[in-house]
């Protein structure tokens, strides 16, 4: 009796384990390789919504090295999650895009806001109450008259929203003719105010700024993007802007703030972010000897 003979029952044994052994990892290769719209991890919600409402989308897609969101009114974006406005009823599809391959449809209908009751329409009228001009880099308030409870504030600059707060507070950064528009969960329409920014000081087309303006734009500059986290705007993309820009990524820079105890770029941020209402009133930056890194912050606010 030969080897194969002796040993056939092993040998099948043996034969039937690495079969099942190449097909897993076959199937783990092609779940890890391999993937389908099927694979694509995105929700969008609600799917019915009035113009003004919040949409939320949210991908956790694994695999994707690039995503894009297309919400279908000619607004896109490439986060991984956030929240969308449509400011017309209709009906609209979003499209995640995964790596430009993969695609995932959500069906979502807008219609406009109910009207409401006689009764109630003098209390659902909603007005902004700010100045109709003010200087480039000025601390700007805008208070909503309301009694609704949901505000979404866009002040025209950004492209984006700005704040979410009855009363906000904003710095604009370029002169020009602006529209603020407000939305609110009572009102039908978005309210809209106008305002005018001046250049904040004049100068001839070939005159050079002086030293005292050069330091005076990146002290209004610093201050616009304290105020923005202030504001509960993006943290990481206005503090990151600072860390780099003025403090040589230093995040240890000194940071004083009238009578209070000096602390740390950091820990100031960190902490300004949950210190609503909060209005920067003035900044003034403290450079090393080689004018290139602020390593002191002295700041000025109140609420």
């Amino acid at each position: 009796m030969n080897y194969f003979q002796k040993n056939r029952k092993n040998i099948i044994i043996g034969v039937i384990v690495t079969l099942l052994i190449a097909a897993l990892v076959a199937l783990w290769l092609q779940k890890k390789v391999i993937h389908s719209a099927d694979d694509i991890e995105g929700v969008v919600f609600p799917s019915t919504l009035s113009t003004g409402d919040t949409l939320t989308f949210n991908d956790k897609t694994s695999f994707a090295k690039f995503k894009k969101w297309d919400f279908g009114d000619g607004q896109t974006s490439e986060k991984d999650k956030g929240i969308h406005f449509y400011s017309k009823p209709g009906y609209y599809n979003v499209t995640l895009i995964i790596d430009n391959k993969y695609s995932k449809s959500f069906p979502i209908i807008v219609s406009s806001r109910g009207i409401p009751k006689p009764k109630d329409s003098a209390a659902t009228v909603t007005k902004i109450d700010a100045q109709t001009q003010a200087m480039q880099y000025e601390n700007v308030q805008f208070r909503a008259l309301s009694d609704a409870t949901q505000f979404t504030w866009r002040f025209g600059e950004t492209g984006k929203i700005d704040a979410k707060d009855k009363l906000a507070i904003y710095a604009f950064q370029k002169p020009g003719d602006y529209v603020v528009t407000l939305y609110t969960e009572k009102d039908l329409e978005p309210i809209q105010h106008r305002i005018k920014i001046l250049q904040a000081y004049n100068s001839m087309q070939d005159e050079e700024p002086t030293l005292d303006e050069l330091y005076a734009k990146k002290d209004n500059d610093f201050k616009y993007h304290l105020q923005q986290i202030a504001n509960g705007n993006s943290f990481n993309m206005h503090y990151n802007y600072l860390l780099k820009t003025y403090l040589c990524n230093n995040e240890n820079a000194i940071v004083k703030v009238a009578d209070s105890k000096v602390n740390n770029f950091y820990l100031y941020c960190a902490g300004l972010q949950f210190d609503k209402n909060t209005v920067i009133q003035s900044v003034k930056l403290n450079f090393d000897d080689g004018m290139t890194c602020v390593t002191k912050v002295d700041i000025n606010q109140s609420k």
